[in-house]
């Protein structure tokens, strides 16, 4: 069997010439006789690598100097209670809940102080973003968190909000690199790879060197003190180093797609196909309000339980993996991150337009 269109929300697809080169390169990286997996983090190799990834990134995204760029380990889910512990100074922060994720780190960050949900989008099941432009944000509250892309819910901040001056605080595990973004609003954006970067393994964290201090809550472990790793450079112990190997060739692939802006052209033609299609079709439906829908991640619905599960068996058989939605929603979900061809999403659609014709009386 060959290559199948592969929508899975996470691990997910990743471009074919990046698999091809580490192929390639799986047994003897440029000539030091050994994979990137066997190799010293502190060889003069390694040290190569992973500058040139925190490079091209910082070009990709026009980070200014003052952000530190950290490849972590412990995915996004560790990052919920590493960013109480490091930014909490007040230990009041605010939340905005738009999905599974930003909830799980307000309860997280509930363990250290004093967090608020000052928005939530839960009484719609959380197919919308909350109006943002004037929240009621905390006075010593010191930072405001978002989800930015909701990848199980389908849902993306179009507009950040309005935090009256105070830092915020980004998960973008499901957008990372899928359009241009504006560093200096933020004081921290982190995201796992595994959705639209790299392997399962590493997240990434760019963060404003003023939040980096010595003064985290007491009880915070070594290993999640961002000053740690800034400080040795990402390299204070032995770093998910084949993860970000892979990470530096996609940061390679999209500046030779041309960066963000062409990505973010791309990724909008690609979700128009598909968002077209659900908004005519008799049968399927999307699930998002539509301003606030994703590029990345597209849930859709028949209406009839029956009739998604023989979709999602029938797709499958035909080559669309990973189709099932997430079970707090139900139906189907196509995640359609930077390294899903346009073809995919066309022949998901060409294979959606045949199953409703066939599935109509």
């Amino acid at each position: 069997m060959g290559r199948v269109y592969n929508f899975s929300a996470g691990p997910a697809v990743l471009p074919e010439e990046v698999l091809k080169e580490a192929a390639e390169e799986m047994l003897d990286y440029k000539g030091t006789g050994m994979s990137v997996m066997e190799m010293s983090h502190r060889s003069k190799a390694y040290e190569e690598i992973i500058q040139t990834a925190e490079k091209n990134l910082r070009e990709l995204m026009n980070i200014p100097d003052n952000y530190k760029v950290l490849f972590l380990q412990g995915g996004a889910s560790q990052q919920f209670a590493m960013i109480p512990m490091n930014l909490m100074k007040n230990k009041v922060a605010d939340y905005i809940i738009t999905g599974q994720w930003a909830k799980k780190a307000y309860q997280e960050a509930q363990i250290y102080g004093k967090a608020n949900a000052i928005a939530s989008s839960a009484d719609k099941t959380f197919s919308y973003i909350p109006d943002c432009s004037d929240l009621p944000i905390s006075d010593d509250a010191d930072y405001v968190y978002i989800c930015e892309n909701n990848t199980i819910y389908g849902t993306k901040f179009k507009t950040l909000p309005n935090t009256k001056g105070k830092t915020l605080v980004a998960d973008v595990s499901s957008c990372f690199l899928s359009e241009p973004v504006d560093v200096t609003k933020y004081g921290v954006i982190y995201g796992g790879v595994q959705k639209n970067i790299g392997p399962a393994g590493v997240v990434i964290v760019i963060i404003r060197e003023d939040l980096i201090t010595e003064d985290t809550l007491p009880g915070t472990p070594t290993m999640l003190k961002y000053k740690i790793h800034a400080d040795n450079a990402s390299l204070y112990n032995t770093p998910p180093a084949y993860g970000i190997y892979i990470c530096g060739k996609v940061f390679q692939w999209l500046k030779r797609k041309g960066g963000l802006e062409a990505m973010k052209k791309y990724n909008e033609e690609k979700a128009k196909i598909l968002y077209d299609f659900l908004d005519e079709s008799k049968m399927f439906q999307g699930t998002v309000r539509k301003e606030d829908r994703s590029l990345m991640n597209v849930p859709f619905v028949t209406g009839n339980e029956e009739l998604d599960a023989k979709f999602v068996k029938e797709a499958k058989a035909a080559g669309f993996e990973n189709l099932k939605g997430h079970r707090t929603v139900g139906g189907m979900r196509a995640s359609i991150y930077n390294a899903m061809p346009k073809e995919g999403v066309e022949a998901l659609v060409a294979f959606m337009k045949k199953f409703e014709a066939e599935n109509t009386k």
